[in-house]
């Protein structure tokens, strides 16, 4: 079957499906699982849906310290991950009405596989096409863990469509996902315990960032640090996990309902096999693109997680809009990440964009610093949250990273970006009036004490 434009992946990559049909082009849309891709299905939404009920009971845990004695007389999981997965699915399913229902595209539903140069086999059939997006994305990452594979451990896929909440759960890993699943689980009244080898979580931030996030976490949850797994093992609806330090010295054994191993993720460019088309992929197994988003095969572009540039659904919908351009249009659109934000949803909630300051001093860049508690706020000292702002800045003024520790930096972060994208300049925040006491007084104060 031949087709003008053939798209591998519904999430990100139907922003260029969709582009393409409603130019008169013959599509051809292939995915294996529901539509809506990573994101809406086993990600940010779905996670975000139950990331705010646990916000609401830490909350509750700890109202206290506002003179209110309240108590949570039940949690009723089942209904809240089934209400999530009854509004995930029933949106997966008409975004793929959608696509079915358009002249234009034709939907494949299985795993596609490449057999040779812009050539796919989906199942039985053969397609065919002058230009070929992937966007196929990324999955778990399962490490060869001593008697991981005989046992019913838990992915974050799984983890978000778990029915019966467990009274106790061992997560491995200490990422972002590693993190927000703990949180979640544990401000519901799982108890939780992290294992991590690294000497902090969230290992990728701003070293205070992430030393002040590993205190805080250290205070809800059991957190090991600098620890290794040996072994694991399942026996009469128990996993036995059994851990040593990464320095050395005695062992000790885990025990809890489940296991969740978040331990990072892969690209889905192996079942692909985008080898077959003489796409070039890196060490890491992510396909190679340019700042077009396009591969080393002409007429074959890459856009998402498994271009491993960046793993947000903001910044595929970015990429998606570039490649729909390029793959239409007669000039060519980069992709500007200038302020790339991301943020992690944890109790303490992280924010950040730019470069961390470990980063700084590796690349030998000068730099000031200007940093803000939220305690010293009107709003801060309210809200009795501990929590600071950071801001990296060159020493002329410019904008080189700002990341965020305390309730609503994902939020707080916007003026920064708008700050960073348009004039990058720290007067572009210290000579605007902030509402007083709006929470986001601790922004401008961080701004203003780096020009100190």
């Amino acid at each position: 079957m031949q087709f003008d434009v053939l798209v591998i992946g519904a999430g990100s990559g139907l922003t260029v499906s969709a582009a393409a049909a409603d130019r008169g082009l013959k599509v051809a849309v292939v995915e294996e699982g529901p539509f809506g891709g990573t994101c809406l299905n086993r990600g940010c939404i779905p996670s975000k849906m139950l990331i705010h009920p646990a916000d609401l009971a830490e909350m509750i845990r700890t109202a206290g310290k506002h003179g209110l004695s309240v108590t949570m007389k039940l949690v009723d999981y089942r209904v809240l991950v089934q209400w999530v997965s009854r509004t995930v699915d029933h949106e997966a399913k008409m975004i793929e009405a959608g696509n079915r229902e358009h002249p234009n595209i034709t939907v494949f539903k299985g795993r596609g596989t490449f057999v040779g140069p812009k050539t796919l086999r989906v199942g039985n059939k053969t397609i065919t096409a002058k230009k070929v997006v992937i966007a196929a994305g990324t999955r778990p990452s399962i490490v060869p863990l001593p008697g991981l594979e005989k046992t019913p451990y838990l992915t974050s896929t799984e983890a978000l469509r778990l029915t019966k909440q467990p009274k106790t759960m061992i997560v491995l890993g200490g990422g972002y996902i590693a993190s927000e699943l703990a949180h979640f689980f544990g401000a519901l009244g799982t108890k939780v315990t992290v294992v991590q080898r690294n000497v902090r979580l969230l290992p990728r931030e701003d070293k205070a960032i992430g030393e002040a996030f590993t205190k805080a976490f250290q205070q809800r949850h059991k957190v090991l640090l600098q620890h290794l797994v040996e072994s694991v093992s399942y026996a009469n609806k128990t996993f036995t996990v059994v851990v040593k330090p990464t320095a050395g010295g005695a062992k000790k054994t885990l025990r809890a309902e489940q296991l969740l191993v978040a331990l990072g993720r892969i690209p889905n460019t192996d079942i692909l096999d985008v080898a077959k088309m003489g796409v070039k992929t890196d060490t890491r197994g992510y396909v190679v693109v340019n700042k077009y988003m396009e591969t080393s095969v002409k007429d074959i572009w890459a856009l998402g997680d498994i271009a491993g540039k960046y793993f947000f659904k903001h910044s595929a919908n970015l990429e998606a809009a570039s490649v729909a351009q390029n793959v239409l249009g007669k000039t060519k659109k980069p992709v500007d990440y200038t302020a790339m934000p991301h943020a992690i949803f944890t109790t303490p909630q992280i924010a950040g964009v730019g470069m961390t300051e470990e980063q700084l001093q590796e690349k030998k860049i000068p730099y000031r610093v200007g940093r803000y508690e939220y305690k010293n706020t009107g709003m801060g000292l309210a809200l009795r949250e501990d929590g600071f702002v950071k801001v990296l800045a060159s020493p002329q003024g410019k904008i080189l990273g700002c990341h965020i520790l305390g309730p609503e930096a994902s939020t707080l972060i916007h003026e920064v970006l708008v700050a960073m994208k348009i004039k990058n300049h720290v007067s572009s925040i210290t000579n605007t009036v902030h509402i007083h006491p709006a929470l986001s007084e601790v922004v401008v104060r961080a701004f203003s004490s780096i020009e100190e």
